[in-house]
């Protein structure tokens, strides 16, 4: 009852902030710069970012909120958080300023250290997925609601696997090595990749190099809901709120469970600390 109460408010919240990004993506009227890891932020993201917090600080006051462009909260004050709000303002920043629409807004509901809904908004197709622990996935595209399920792949199809428009595809090739019939499917968002796979039209994304848990937290409970996985690179569950930082490993969302994944895609030993 509690996850079906704040459904609909932050469903709002995301359409709300989907709202002036496209506003802002229309117009052009936003300014770039680049973080200390180099990767880019814009004035859009931190509207984005200004309305999701206002929203979910009004839908459940006392619920504390982690987003990738606020302050990050120390480990030491945020480990024993009985829930909490991940939001990504806007996921592929890289694909708004190149002007390919392929971004998403994203919030999630962290509880006991595992994503229980979550809220993923694309403006250009003014498409929503989201989902809560227990509740099923779904897809919302204007006023057209449609329960969603991970593709019912058959043994001997061809593979569809998602894969980023800006990352070299090789290494993805390497992984994919066992698998013998494999076409890819190109989209911007780490997001809506994982959503390619929820709605049944890519069986599986792989993800190498850099992403933080507001990037996976809301499309988790999405694919999961929908009948898939989401693994790292040695097909270990991801984690939430257990590190000092809060960057994910490598990892792989992947469709149904009878396709034999450890087969298929070469285990891959995870590159960066993630020590606690």
């Amino acid at each position: 009852m509690f996850l079906s109460r704040l459904l609909d408010p932050v469903k709002l919240a995301a359409r709300e902030a989907g709202a002036e990004l496209w506003r802002l993506y229309q117009t052009g009227d936003f300014q770039q710069q680049q973080k200390a890891d180099a990767s880019p932020v814009t004035s859009a993201d931190l509207a984005a970012n200004s309305i999701i917090i206002d929203r979910l600080s009004t839908i459940a006051a006392d619920i504390p909120i982690i987003s990738e462009e606020s302050y990050q909260v120390p480990l030491a004050q945020r480990q024993n958080w009985p829930r909490y709000w991940l939001i990504d303002p806007m996921d592929g920043t890289q694909e708004f300023v190149a002007r390919s629409g392929d971004f998403a807004v994203s919030i999630a509901l962290v509880e006991r250290g595992w994503p229980a809904l979550g809220v993923i908004y694309w403006p250009k197709e003014d498409v929503m997925y989201y989902a809560s622990r227990g509740n099923g996935a779904f897809k919302q595209q204007h006023n057209l609601i449609n329960r969603i399920h991970v593709n019912t792949h058959q043994a001997g199809n061809i593979l569809k696997i998602a894969i980023s428009r800006r990352q070299p595809l090789q290494p993805i090739i390497d992984l994919m090595q066992h698998a013998e019939k494999v076409e890819y499917i190109a989209l911007g968002s780490c997001s809506l990749k994982s959503c390619l796979v929820a709605e049944g039209k890519a069986d599986c994304y792989l993800r190498l190099g850099p992403t933080g848990e507001w990037d996976t937290g809301a499309v988790h409970v999405i694919v999961e809901e929908a009948g898939g996985k989401i693994l790292d690179s040695e097909f270990t569950a991801l984690s939430y709120n257990q590190r000092t930082t809060l960057a994910n490993p490598d990892f792989m969302v992947m469709g149904k469970a009878s396709i034999p994944w450890s087969d298929l895609v070469k285990s891959r030993p995870t590159e960066r600390d993630l020590s606690a």
